[in-house]
């Protein structure tokens, strides 16, 4: 049976309470857990960097719940990328080339589900904010932390508008049908 570490990123602010990202982890969690064994992590409670470390190297695919702040994920979650990314754990170094060959987390695979406050119209406009950039754009800092220890990423699911127009129900039913072209649903 393949292994899926479920995490959820989010992290507490009087203006972000997390209930849409709690809502989202729960439906990964309910889709995959009939069909996959299913770790899960909510940073928010705390973690121990080796038992994260372990569950990483445990799973076949890692799939990350967050919330966009400043357009890349929460400090906390941040922080949990510098923490447990750690050399002879997830990645050697003295590869012939910077970047390439030395991941230890290779056959793995990661997907983020993000939540933006900014519209859908916000992307692939060269005249809007995020001039002509789409969601892996924005967030190729991210999938580099991943390429980097070897593992491959899977296009990220995005709800957009999340705070102005909320559509809670759109955004699950969206969600399970983005996860059912990767997994069993």
């Amino acid at each position: 049976m393949e292994k899926i570490l479920v995490i959820n990123g989010h992290e507490y602010f009087k203006h972000s309470r997390g209930e849409l990202n709690r809502t989202l982890f729960n439906v990964i969690i309910d889709c995959l857990s009939h069909h996959y064994e299913v770790k899960t992590s909510i940073l928010e409670d705390g973690y121990d960097k080796s038992e994260e470390q372990e569950k990483v190297k445990w799973a076949d695919a890692v799939i990350y719940q967050t919330p966009i702040y400043n357009y890349s994920v929460p400090g906390l979650f941040k922080r949990y990328f510098d923490q447990t990314h750690e050399h002879g754990v997830y990645f050697r170094g003295n590869t012939p080339e910077y970047g390439t060959g030395g991941g230890l987390l290779t056959g793995k695979k990661y997907i983020f589900s993000t939540t933006w406050n900014a519209p859908y119209e916000a992307f692939n406009d060269r005249s809007k904010f995020f001039e002509g950039r789409n969601v892996e754009d924005v967030l190729f800092p991210l999938h580099l932390i991943h390429k980097y220890v070897g593992m491959k990423g899977l296009k990220t699911f995005s709800c957009f508008d999340v705070k102005k127009n909320p559509d809670i129900e759109y955004y699950k039913k969206t969600l399970i049908e983005h996860l059912s072209k990767y997994f069993k649903i």
